[in-house]
């Protein structure tokens, strides 16, 4: 059976996240990986056992991606821009299929990724934007981003972020390696949009990160504070997290040999 890698977009607002939830084998709530299920089973004529799509990253309830990766098997041999067509024929109008092509059989979406890039939006009009509000965080009071450039650097390579890990972590280790950590000014938006790359990120990590960020951009903090709570290993300390409607997660990065060409 020939194994697809899928590069999906979707606005995560109307999803319960990502991963299908199920309760004595019923589907609880709508899922991304529910929809996907039902279009690639539909495109493979209902096959049994019926096929399951695996995603590289369960992002949570209102996350949106431009980069999710998911991996499938079919029974018979489709031309990639064939199946990427027929199941954006499929899909209701929140989920796209950017891309698709053919992988090695052994492939795997999740297990197989280098790294990772999110964005977190934020929005710093006085008041929340009707059109924004599934989209950003919004973040009304006063804002020294100078303080937030100063402080990023502090997350920058290897540590345990077992201060920035939220209570439904399920990981062997909390250690982490971020390798980027910018903030872009969008004046004309009124936004700020935070970029983090990294191997790997725990359970509502960014946006535990983006609010520690904000509350040092506030003077709320210290400006090295992020030191400090890499330190002392507890999750009580960071306090606020970021709305989960400005977290996106951008592209996820595997070496290219592993597609067949």
């Amino acid at each position: 059976m020939p194994r697809y890698k899928a590069v999906v977009a979707y606005d995560g607002s109307e999803f319960f996240g990502f991963q299908v939830q199920t309760k004595n084998g019923v589907e609880r709530q709508r899922t991304v990986q529910g929809e996907l299920n039902r279009a690639v089973n539909q495109m493979a004529k209902q096959p049994t056992p019926a096929i399951k799509v695996v995603g590289a990253s369960r992002t949570d309830t209102g996350v949106h991606a431009f980069g999710q990766v998911v991996h499938f098997d079919l029974p018979f041999d489709i031309q990639p821009e064939g199946v990427r067509k027929g199941l954006n024929t499929l899909l209701p109008r929140d989920i796209m299929i950017k891309q698709v092509t053919k992988v090695a059989d052994d492939f795997h979406a999740r297990f197989n990724t280098h790294a990772k890039r999110y964005s977190y939006r934020v929005s710093t009009q006085d008041f929340t934007d009707p059109f924004k509000r599934h989209y950003t965080g919004h973040f009304q009071w006063r804002l020294d981003v100078a303080r937030i450039q100063t402080a990023l650097p502090d997350l920058l390579g290897e540590h345990d972020f077992a201060s920035f890990a939220a209570s439904g972590n399920q990981t062997a280790t909390t250690v982490r390696t971020i390798t980027r950590a910018d903030v872009i000014v969008k004046p004309e938006a009124q936004e700020l949009v935070f970029i983090f790359e990294g191997n790997a990120f725990l359970y509502n990590q960014i946006r535990i990160m983006v609010g520690v960020l904000l509350e040092i951009g506030n003077g709320r903090r210290d400006v090295h504070d992020i030191v400090r709570l890499i330190a002392v290993k507890d999750r009580e300390q960071a306090r606020f997290t970021a709305p989960a409607s400005g977290l996106y997660l951008e592209e996820i990065y595997y070496d290219t040999a592993e597609e067949i060409k």
